[in-house]
């Protein structure tokens, strides 16, 4: 490490020059400016020491948020950790995504207990039931220490439809290991358990082609 003392303002100057990419700038300076981008980088590493079990929301009207988790899935797996995924809304026929995690045997456990949308099931009663079975489900899961991570799929929807209500569901969250990493996905999220996440990605809709195009579901793409 050099003596080139880091701060606030060196690393507000470099992501400014990060996006200018270096532009203008000779051999030397290019050297410099990447060595000063090392040191920074390398004091936020050192600076950042804790580790503890997120609280993951993944929300908005964009595509994508059960895809993310699902990478997070497959990475948990290749640490050797043990998986759950709990599916509040998509149950109603059987994911593409239950058959690729198979090979991964007990290692993950995979529980479809939605019936489908709710324009789809037009019981509410019903509704209610099934979200609430898929939540005592997944209380047990992430309850149970053994289990590093959890996904809850679509549950965001079940909140925002009433089916759960958010206090049952934040005072769950309270009860999860220290170590253990739960995944919260579905569009409308409220605001009371983002207040209460670690870790809050929204995807943002730019184009579907569903809906410019009339391009229907296809296979691999969206199930």
């Amino acid at each position: 490490m050099s003596d080139l003392k880091v701060n606030k303002n060196d690393i507000a100057d470099l992501e400014k020059s990060d996006r200018e990419e270096g532009a203008g700038l000779t051999a030397a300076q290019y050297r410099q400016k990447m060595q000063r981008r090392k040191e920074v980088q390398a004091q936020r590493v050192a600076e950042r020491s804790l580790e503890k079990g997120l609280i993951i929301v993944h929300t908005g009207n964009g595509k994508g948020k059960t895809t993310a988790a699902l990478g997070m899935v497959l990475r948990s797996l290749g640490h050797g950790y043990r998986v759950a995924i709990v599916q509040f809304i998509k149950g109603a026929w059987e994911p593409a995504e239950k058959a690729a995690f198979a090979p991964w045997g007990e290692q993950i456990e995979f529980h479809a207990l939605g019936e489908g949308f709710t324009w789809e099931t037009q019981d509410r009663e019903r509704d209610v039931q099934k979200a609430q079975e898929a939540w005592a489900m997944a209380l047990n899961l992430i309850r149970n220490p053994a289990v590093r991570l959890v996904l809850l799929d679509e549950v965001n929807i079940a909140l925002k439809h009433g089916f759960l209500s958010v206090a049952q569901v934040l005072a769950g969250l309270e009860e999860k290991p220290e170590d253990t990493h739960v995944i919260l996905t579905g569009r409308g999220a409220p605001a009371e358990l983002i207040d209460r996440a670690d870790l809050v990605t929204e995807m943002t809709l730019i184009k579907h082609p569903f809906r410019e195009q009339g391009v229907k579901a296809q296979a691999g793409i969206e199930f």
